[in-house]
């Protein structure tokens, strides 16, 4: 927790100090600085011509936590992320919280961009985001997107600077979630927060559509509608397992792996997603011995089929650190599953 004496070796905390309380500076629930007391304290960096990188962390999927384990347990996830963000930006400035599951990050040393890009690359390796925290006898796995942008280099004042880091922020979130977008003008200039909302879910549906009826044959639809998924889910391959029980790649036609036993994984729910794949040992031991052999530790399945028959399923397996599954990727399979089981009713043809 922030202390006064910490607070001191910044003219405006000092001058703050001596009209009001430490307890005032501080939120009440994480510890950190209040939102007033970051915004106030950015202000007068900009007035005093300092520079510093300005950054907004919004944890991921946050209310999932809230919805399972409980308001509590997602108190307990904001008090523990708040300790472990102050300890990481340490001596280099303060962190605060904005409101909600986002908090505020101010770095007067890492200014510029491979600084930048170092601090952050701490911040996901565990220190921060990226990790479980234990909240009581749960340990919820807890990632975030961040945006920010440097002052003066990228903005001359208030308001333009945090355009920017709210823009960079929601670029992270359109890219997939559980990343950093550091703002570079020739890269992000001419995005507009409005033009990254404009495609949402049916403007992607309206996409996988069109790519899905130009070409014919199962495997190419799926080819078809890559590129658009490699972009919207922010993966690096799309798998799937027909009643062959072998699972195989759609950008590598050479992969074929065992996974006879998936059907056991889905025999309750036509969708399944974790970031814990160690836990499918017992039921499918031959399909996460396949993802041991990829190193996949997260996954997202989904059935395809039509009335209660099965013809296969879909298959989004990555790196642990790369994403947390969100309702919109869940929505996106979920939706070309459908298509795909469509697609083999009509035309006949075998899935995988």
């Amino acid at each position: 927790m922030y202390t006064a004496e910490a607070l001191r070796k910044y003219p405006y905390f000092a001058r703050a100090l001596e009209d009001s309380s430490l307890e005032a500076m501080l939120d009440p629930l994480t510890r950190v600085l209040s939102r007033g007391a970051v915004t106030g304290f950015v202000r007068s960096l900009i007035e005093e011509g300092t520079p510093f990188t300005y950054a907004i962390l919004d944890l991921d999927n946050f209310k999932y936590i809230n919805d399972t384990y409980g308001h509590h347990i997602g108190d307990i996830v904001l008090q523990k992320v708040g300790e472990s963000l102050e300890s990481l930006v340490g001596d280099r400035g303060v962190a605060g919280r904005f409101g909600g599951d986002e908090m505020l990050i101010v770095n007067l040393r890492d200014l510029q961009y491979d600084e930048k890009k170092a601090f952050f690359a701490d911040l996901y390796d565990g220190r921060v985001m990226r990790r479980n925290y234990e909240a009581e006898e749960v340990h919820p796995f807890v990632t975030g997107t961040v945006g920010c942008a440097t002052f003066p280099t990228d903005a001359a004042d208030y308001d333009s600077l945090f355009a920017l880091i709210d823009k960079t922020l929601y670029r992270g979130k359109t890219k997939g979630r559980n990343c950093y977008i550091i703002y570079v003008e020739e890269k992000h200039k001419n995005i507009e927060i409005r033009s990254l909302a404009r495609k949402g879910l049916r403007g992607i549906f309206q996409s996988a559509v069109r790519q899905f009826e130009m070409v014919p044959g199962l495997m190419n639809k799926l080819k078809s509608v890559m590129p658009l998924l490699m972009e919207e889910l922010q993966i690096s391959d799309l798998y799937y397992v027909g009643k062959s029980g072998i699972m195989r790649s759609v950008r590598n036609e050479s992969f074929a792996e065992p996974a006879p036993d998936i059907g056991e994984l889905m025999r309750s729910d036509d969708l399944l997603f974790t970031n814990h794949t160690e836990e499918l040992d017992q039921r499918s031991p031959a399909f996460a011995g396949t993802l041991k052999k990829m190193e996949a530790e997260t996954l997202l399945i989904v059935t395809v089929g039509m009335d209660l028959e099965t013809d296969g399923w879909l298959i989004c397996a990555e790196a642990h650190n790369r994403r947390i599954w969100q309702d919109e990727d869940c929505a996106v399979l979920y939706f070309l599953a459908k298509m795909l089981a469509a697609r083999i009713r009509i035309e006949g043809e075998s899935f995988g």
